[in-house]
């Protein structure tokens, strides 16, 4: 990662025209020549890079097919929304205050005759269903019970429940002409997910958990099995510590699980909208992890911050390929009325 700052308005015109793929024999005839040791620097930090003129099928100048199927607008979100790869103030930073009032809580209604909604709401004392119940016990916890970690078990459970492969099927791509594409493979699982894509990967950092060593772990949801992944002790501690910024917990959180996307999965069909469908499976997939850890008995906390060049050094994985969008603690939440 680095960043530059061009302050020179000529400078900044000749860059630009890098936007076109040239020949350096060509650039250097060019009034506004950057100079080699400009060029070299931009090459060193992969701003720029060779391209293959006579490649066929991707944008010209863009580069790996992973990135072709990237829009700008999708890669600049996921960069400057994560933490790693830009500098910007990032988080609850509370930066209007003082200019503007907060928004209130609530909307203000709407003029209008109202529907009253209540006189048809279960009568008092008349049991809820199980699916409302679980809707009201559900809460954020971000507090963890060390003395009583979660167990092997109940992440089995969890996961099971939440992620596994239920069904596998493939279908020929379809344009309506009579021309069959190729072939595409689908999965189903027990969340919803954008064109039944099923892009999304859980990572697990494991702080504490009774029958499984400290480390991290990726669930193989077709196998329903976890797979260890070698990583520091540094970036282990990382992960840890910024989850518990990011709660403003005291301590970490039992099991760190980061959502990964494998970008290619939803950009290879959808233009334009890839990575806000992304997104949405994101938050059906918090969701669905809330509710079945509640189910369980624990507690979870899903987290607005990740840190795309931390995952891709943990796994090997570059960034623009298979990356954190979203991440969820998860453990045994310490009783109401414990001490903290």
């Amino acid at each position: 990662p680095a960043l530059f700052r061009f302050t020179d308005p000529k400078l900044a015109t000749a860059i630009l025209a890098l936007s076109t793929p040239q020949k350096m024999a060509a650039l250097r005839r060019e009034k506004n020549f950057v100079g080699l040791t400009l060029l070299g620097l931009l090459v060193a930090s992969d701003i720029l890079f060779k391209v293959d003129p006579k490649s066929e099928g991707l944008r010209a100048g863009e580069g790996d097919e992973n990135l072709v199927l990237w829009d700008f607008h999708d890669l600049l979100f996921h960069t400057h929304s994560t933490e790693g790869r830009q500098a910007n103030p990032l988080g609850g930073r509370y930066a209007y205050v003082g200019a503007i009032a907060p928004p209130p809580a609530v909307r203000a209604p709407w003029p209008g005759t109202p529907i009253d909604l209540q006189a048809l709401a279960p009568a008092a004392g008349e049991p809820a269903s199980p699916f409302a119940k679980l809707l009201g016990e559900r809460h954020s916890v971000r507090e963890f019970d060390d003395a009583n970690p979660i167990t092997l078990a109940e992440l089995a459970a969890l996961l099971g429940a939440v992620a596994r492969v239920r069904s596998k099927w493939s279908t020929p791509l379809d344009f309506g002409d009579g021309n069959a594409g190729p072939d595409l493979d689908f999965t189903s699982r027990p969340y919803p997910s954008a064109g039944s894509a099923y892009e999304l990967e859980l990572y697990l950092a494991v702080n504490n958990c009774d029958g499984l060593a400290r480390g991290y772990y990726h669930y193989d949801a077709d196998r329903h099995v976890l797979v260890p992944i070698e990583a520091r002790a540094q970036e282990l501690q990382a992960l840890f510590s910024a989850a518990s910024f990011a709660m403003d917990a005291q301590d970490p959180p039992q099991i760190l699980l980061t959502i990964a996307a494998r970008f290619n999965r939803v950009a290879w069909k959808y233009s334009a909208i890839a990575y806000s469908l992304i997104l949405k499976d994101v938050g059906v997939l918090l969701q669905t992890l809330y509710l079945a850890a509640t189910d369980i008995g624990l507690g979870g906390c899903a987290i607005g911050t990740s840190n795309v060049e931390l995952f891709a050094r943990i796994t090997g994985q570059p960034f623009h390929v298979e990356g954190p969008v979203g991440q969820f603690a998860l453990g045994r939440g310490i009783a109401a009325g414990d001490p903290i």
